[in-house]
């Protein structure tokens, strides 16, 4: 006997939208430590494990996770207090400088805080303070923090793309957005097509166009949309890379030999298939047909 999750819909009152925007700032702040420290815990992770193999001390024996240490500034190491670690109140209050060293705090912090508040606020809006609410705010908060990662180090770690994957069939056995069976062949076309597409593109051109976290990252995109919804995901990704790929030249005057990470757009396009995905995947198959 399984749970229906359908019965559990409450619709969104202008005070579950409050709440949800304030929560999406909290998590926002989270969400800043989670971009920050899982590349490094991986880089840690990494460099013990070599000097395991190698017979050697291993460099990283302090604890180091997404709770401790406690934040700090990384300029004078001036622990941050719960004053000061407001979402983007503090950021204002402080004037965007630390408040014992003056040292510039990078405005992506409070800009990721905010952009979470109003996603999660759209997000209630949209779906509602129910189940699918719920796991639709969870889908949100683990492509933000895959862009940023991905943005900034090129990679899409899978202590977060697994869990995001594993989550879309959870959430879809009983058909919260597809049935569990399109989910399952969502996953494997996901992760297949990419996957091709990388081996036909190494074969032809001995470079390789995009790492394996982005065949991860879209078959996690398949477990909750389903197979039918891919192609929409994929068209989108690529109106979106193109569209910022060429700001990038025209504006920061970046080369087009520089590799730029496919993550942050297929995370965009999972973003509008969440919201918009149903009437896009209408339209594309209406021209097509």
């Amino acid at each position: 006997m399984t749970m229906d999750l359908s019965l559990f819909v409450f619709p969104a009152s202008p005070l579950a939208i409050v709440i949800a925007a304030i929560f999406g700032l909290l998590i926002g702040s989270f969400l800043n430590v989670v971009i920050y420290r899982v590349p490094k815990m991986m880089q840690r992770e990494s460099d013990n494990y070599i000097a395991f193999e190698s017979d050697k001390p291993v460099p990283h024996s302090d604890r180091f996770n997404l709770l401790v240490p406690r934040s700090a500034c990384p300029h004078c190491g001036h622990g941050i207090t719960a004053f000061e670690n407001i979402p983007v109140l503090s950021y204002l209050l402080l004037g965007g400088k630390c408040s014992k060293c003056k040292a510039v705090i990078p405005l992506r912090y409070p800009l990721i805080e905010l952009f979470t508040g109003i996603l999660s606020a759209l997000v209630v809006w949209r779906f509602g303070a129910g189940a699918k609410g719920l796991s639709a705010l969870a889908f949100t908060y683990f492509l933000i923090a895959l862009t940023f990662i991905d943005a900034d180090t090129q990679l899409l770690p899978d202590d977060l793309t697994y869990p995001l994957l594993w989550c879309g069939l959870l959430f879809n056995l009983n058909g919260t957005y597809v049935t569990l069976h399109d989910a399952v062949i969502g996953a494997i076309a996901g992760y297949l097509s990419l996957w091709t597409i990388y081996w036909l593109f190494k074969l032809t051109t001995g470079k390789e166009g995009m790492g394996y976290g982005d065949f991860k990252l879209l078959a996690a995109l398949g477990a909750w949309f389903g197979w039918v919804m891919l192609p929409v995901i994929i068209l989108l990704s690529s109106v979106v890379g193109a569209v910022v790929g060429i700001g990038l030249i025209v504006f920061t005057k970046r080369g087009r030999d520089n590799p730029i990470p496919f993550g942050p757009y297929l995370a965009a396009a999972g973003i509008i298939a969440l919201f918009y995905g149903r009437p896009l995947q209408q339209a594309l198959f209406g021209l097509l047909y």
